[in-house]
């Protein structure tokens, strides 16, 4: 009885370790992060837990759908820097160490891996920036909302420590000083997952003119910035943007052409709006947004003539730049009452040397007045001091680089000449006329050397910036002026340097040209001698006409009573000594009539002789043709 119990008690103990034999240990796959979504780069990692187990009793295994399996003794396997084409759906299983024995398959997760996207930083406005501007730093995560994230701004490349941050706007605005200038960059995080985006690439921030504790003060239309910083008060101009304003084609314009300003922000390009004055009255202002504003007068009149200027404003509140340069158009007309005479007759002069300058036209010039306009004085009179008055005519005795300017008469009643623009240099000129060349004509331009008496050079001309020829004599001809020929024109030479530039205009003739004159005249001079030659010919020939039947009589009165009968062919008349080729025969046939007593009784003393012509047109005598040719 007794081993009949122990039996059964080894048969019980027998199935139970055969049944434990039989179950697998199943285990378990987590994800950490467990995000839907992952990007490429964050470190992933997967744990394979088996519930029960010694974790040093088995080696883990790591399956995919695209990766070959991975093995480890620790039930974790850690994916650094994970790639886009890891994706997949992962599982595991064990090996017991001691028997070989597998453990199930794990449950699947799936690891869903996106590309890590990258920030974007915009500056608005971009490009240079002035003190007390406003600028925007927008960061902006390509392909994703705005409500998914939260912002943070760095400077200068230290992440570590973010300038601002914001769980809302992607905005950072702010007042600028030039400290703040640097290169900034931006980073996104997003808030269901704390997941970051690449960092923005850097953009630059240019500050100009840091001021500390400064007070602006308007005076004569003239900002400035009375500062105090590091305990010292000081007053300076305050270093805003410059605007820059340019002619083109040029400034000096003949009346009917077309010229436009441009006007640029220097250092900055986007996002103005301009502003044009001329002679301090606003003109417009314009909308249009880009590198610049531009305004053109087309066609130019005599009433454009002024000094232009130009601003430029941009952001909320408006920041508006410095006034910019002057820029001056002058405009020339046809005819004026009065013109500037210039002796020496010549646009450009030598230091030292002396100048007059005179008001002369087909009227009265009492009453006008010399006056000029530099960028240092800007306009002023020849009263002011640089000159001496006599009349209308301004003197100057000894020329300096100050002088250097457009002049121009004026009258009392604002009526003015045609602008003259005067050149002052120390070494080299091209002397070139004063006033406008007319289309046609010639033109001499000489390249002259500062000495006692100027020299000749050898020197080379350039127009517009471009070498047009080099001459030995120091003197460039063109001998027939055109349209064409205006521009910009300088001489240079190789030691003693270059003339300053002086613009030459060409003005439309208003006569008709010379040739079509040439051949007017040509033509009435033919025509009235042949009318001349046809009247002296005419005469020629009635005269001779004359002659030949004056002669027949003759010859008929030295032959009273002749018995004689002639017949023949007489030349009656002949055009030669006119040059005509018609010459005419008349057939004559001479009869004697006897006469009666009566006739006899008065015919005393006194030849009658009878005649009888016959035309024949066809052939003279021996068949001669009536076109005989000159005689």
């Amino acid at each position: 009885m007794e081993f009949r119990s122990f039996s059964v008690t080894l048969l019980l103990a027998s199935l139970i370790q055969t049944g434990h034999a039989e179950v697998q240990p199943k285990p378990c796959l987590t994800v950490k992060p467990n995000w839907p979504q992952i990007f490429s780069g964050e470190n992933v990692t997967l744990t394979c837990d088996l519930p029960g187990e010694k974790v040093n009793d088995w080696t883990h295994c790591w399956t995919s759908d695209n990766a070959t399996p991975q093995h480890s003794d620790e039930k974790h396997y850690i994916i650094r820097d994970i790639k886009v084409n890891q994706s997949s759906k992962y599982k595991c299983y064990g090996h017991r160490n001691h028997d070989k024995k597998k453990s199930d398959w794990s449950n699947e997760v799936t690891l869903s891996v996106i590309e890590r996207p990258k920030a974007s930083l915009i500056l608005v406005p971009t490009g240079q920036m002035f003190t007390g501007e406003k600028v925007t730093l927008r960061c902006d995560i390509q392909g994703h909302t705005d409500t998914e994230w939260s912002y943070s701004w760095y400077k200068d490349g230290d992440t570590n420590r973010p300038l601002h941050s914001s769980n809302v706007k992607r905005e950072n605005s702010f007042s600028v000083r030039e400290s703040d200038s640097g290169k900034y960059t931006c980073r996104g995080e997003r808030r269901s997952d704390s997941q970051r985006s690449k960092v923005s690439d850097a953009v630059t921030l240019t500050v100009s003119g840091e001021s500390v504790g400064c007070f602006v003060i308007l005076f004569h239309q003239v900002r400035f910035l009375l500062c105090l910083s590091k305990l010292t008060l000081s007053l300076c101009v305050t270093d805003r943007a410059q605007a820059v304003l340019r002619a083109s084609p040029q400034s000096w314009l003949t009346e009917g052409d077309s010229v436009t300003l441009s006007c640029e922000v220097k250092g900055s390009s986007t996002g103005w709006t301009f502003s044009w004055y001329r002679d301090k009255d606003e003109l417009l202002s314009d909308s249009s947004r880009g590198a610049g504003g531009s305004y053109t007068l087309s066609p130019a009149a005599l009433n454009h003539t002024g000094a232009y200027m130009c601003r430029a404003m941009r952001g909320e509140p408006a920041y508006h730049t410095q006034y910019s340069n002057t820029q001056p158009l002058w405009i020339t007309g046809v005819s004026r009452p009065v013109s500037l005479m210039v002796n020496p007759n010549r646009a450009q002069h030598f230091i030292t040397d002396s100048l007059s300058l005179s008001c002369e036209g087909q009227s009265d010039s009492t009453g006008w007045r010399v006056r000029r306009y530099t960028h240092s004085e800007k306009v002023s009179d020849c009263s002011s001091g640089w000159g001496s008055v006599t009349g209308s005519t301004c003197n100057i005795s000894s020329l300096s680089t100050s002088h250097t300017g457009v002049y121009w008469c004026e009258s009392v009643s604002g009526e003015s000449s045609n602008p003259v623009n005067i050149t002052v240099t120390n070494n080299v000129i091209l002397q070139s006329p004063v006033h406008p060349v007319t289309e046609g004509d010639p033109l001499t331009l000489h390249c002259l050397y500062h000495q006692i008496k100027p020299s000749v050079l050898t020197a080379e001309f350039y127009k517009n910036g471009s070498l047009l020829q080099t001459q030995a004599t120091g003197e460039m001809n063109i001998h027939t002026v055109s349209k064409s020929d205006e521009g910009l024109y300088y001489c240079k030479h190789p030691e003693k340097g270059e003339s300053p530039q002086s613009w030459i205009s060409v003005r439309v003739s208003t006569n008709p040209a010379p040739n079509l004159v040439g051949l007017i005249v040509g033509v009435s001079f033919a025509v009235l001698f042949i009318i001349l030659l046809i009247l002296l010919c005419r005469y020629k020939t009635n005269k001779g006409h004359k002659q030949i039947v004056d002669q027949i009589s003759q010859q008929n009165n030295r032959q009273p009573g002749a018995e004689v009968t002639q017949t023949g062919y007489t030349l009656v008349h002949a055009d030669v000594a006119c040059g005509y080729t018609d010459v005419t025969y008349a057939e004559i046939e001479l009869k004697t009539k006897k006469p009666t007593k009566k006739q006899e009784m008065a015919a005393v003393n006194a030849d009658t002789v009878y005649s009888e012509l016959k035309h024949n047109t066809d052939k003279g005598p021996q068949g001669v043709s009536k076109k005989a040719g000159y005689c």
